[in-house]
C-alpha cells in the first residue's frame, strides 16, 4: 500500500486577501524587473519584500540590541547612582496624588 502525500502548496494558508496599490510605471518596470531577477511573480516579490521590511520594523519596537560592550556600558549608566537633583520629580513621587485627595 503506497502512503500519499500533500502537495507542498495544499499544507500553506489559504490566501483569500487581496492587498492593492498603485505605483508609477518607473516603479512598476523596477518591480517587475527585480522579480524576474528573483524568478518570482511580482505579487510574491511584493508580498516578500513587504513581510520582511514589516518583521524587521515590528522588531525594532520590540527588541532592544546592543553589542556586547555598548549593552555593559548602558547597563553601567543604568545602575549608576543618580547625580543630579530634580525637586520636580522628588515633589511628584513624594506627595499624595490628586486622585487619592
Amino acid at each position: 500500500m503506497s502512503q500519499r502525500t500533500t502537495p507542498r502548496a495544499s499544507r500553506r494558508p489559504a490566501k483569500d486577501s487581496r492587498i492593492a496599490l498603485r505605483a508609477s510605471a518607473e516603479e512598476r518596470n523596477l518591480i517587475e524587473a527585480a522579480s524576474a531577477l528573483s524568478d518570482t511573480t511580482v505579487s510574491a516579490f511584493i508580498l516578500a519584500a513587504s513581510l520582511v521590511r514589516a518583521r524587521e520594523l515590528i522588531a525594532d519596537r520590540r527588541e532592544f540590541r546592543l553589542p556586547p560592550d555598548r549593552w555593559n556600558a548602558f547597563v553601567a549608566l543604568l545602575d549608576a547612582p543618580r547625580t543630579d537633583d530634580r525637586p520636580e520629580l522628588r515633589r511628584l513621587l513624594t506627595e499624595p496624588s490628586v486622585l487619592e485627595s
